[in-house]
């Protein structure tokens, strides 16, 4: 007796579509309101885009060009040693700021944004970042030259920052690593020859650069 085939019902869509954009239009005016309480009249403002990527041993499944009909070949490593680098960087003037912990915590977070603040003390520096559970803490203690404005559900595409991992990745993936201390210095390697104008030509994106001028 044949059976009917039963298809897997649909997943609902977490993101919203309509309200990434509006987000990313208005992204001027959610600026400046998150900077208005904190913000003294001679102090200057900054704005970054934040997040946290991973890393590690485990080989990354990436395209390969052959000749036709000839199938790529690979060197895997199935190592699960990684580790976890926080950045932000301004996109107007280039700046960044990186630390690689082994976690991805709310007490790793807040050293990163304490060192962050320390690292820019003249300024109020607006850290855009996504809705991560460690983001939200209850126990993080904003520094007060610090703010934090957070991106609609599901939208990487509105974070700069993505465009340089993207880069960081294809750069270090070129390769197999031994050692998960060779990879780290391969990450440094790379980040200590990015110049400011290729991290601002990566990083530009318009709604950051509007927002950033109008403050």
């Amino acid at each position: 007796m044949g059976g009917e085939t039963q298809s897997a019902s649909p997943q609902p869509c977490k993101k919203n579509t309509v309200e990434s954009e509006t987000f990313r239009c208005e992204f001027s005016r959610h600026v400046a309101d998150a900077i208005a309480e904190k913000r003294s009249d001679a102090q200057s403002v900054r704005v970054f885009s934040q997040d946290e990527t991973r890393y590690g041993l485990l080989s990354a499944a990436r395209r390969r060009i052959t000749q036709r009909g000839i199938k790529p070949v690979a060197e895997i490593d199935h190592k699960y040693e990684a580790v976890y680098l926080y950045g932000a960087v301004e996109p107007v003037a280039g700046e960044r700021f990186f630390l690689e912990f082994s976690h991805l915590t709310s007490d790793c977070f807040q050293c990163f944004i304490n060192k962050f603040s320390e690292m820019f003390p003249e300024s109020l520096n607006l850290l855009v970042l996504d809705n991560g559970r460690f983001h939200h803490a209850k126990s993080l203690e904003i520094p007060e030259n610090v703010v934090l404005l957070f991106l609609p559900p599901y939208s990487p595409e509105l974070n700069p920052i993505e465009r340089l991992w993207q880069d960081i990745k294809a750069k270090l993936f070129t390769q197999t690593y031994k050692a998960l201390e060779d990879m780290q210095t391969k990450v440094t390697e790379i980040l200590q020859n990015y110049s400011d104008g290729t991290i601002a030509k990566l990083t530009g994106f318009s709604h950051f650069i509007n927002a950033a001028n109008a403050v």
